[in-house]
């Protein structure tokens, strides 16, 4: 059996930083399951991509944004109209401490 990549002890650790408890049980599963993971990665990595050009997206998008375009802004009284409670000319919130 090929050694392990991700031992219990750093699924231990893992849970430790995400401050989850896990059982035994549940250790030896998380283990076994990323190691999975990491099995099938190796797989991906040994796969001949001699020729093949990288790629960000699967299919062949170029900019699909509009364009800017310069409109009038909203007035102070119509961005406040729907505000629920406003002071001064700006937007009330709970203070916050």
């Amino acid at each position: 059996m090929k050694k392990p990549r991700i031992s219990r002890r750093e699924v231990e650790h893992i849970a430790w930083l995400a401050h989850i408890e896990l059982t035994e049980e549940e250790k030896t599963l998380f283990t076994e399951q990323l190691n999975e993971i990491l099995e099938y990665f190796r797989k991906i990595d040994s796969a001949d991509t001699e020729g093949v050009s990288p790629t960000y997206h699967v299919l062949d998008l170029v900019n699909v944004y509009r364009e800017d375009e310069v409109q009038e802004s909203l007035t102070r009284e119509e961005a406040l109209s729907n505000a629920p409670k406003k002071e001064r000319g700006f937007l009330k919130a709970p203070r916050i401490v």
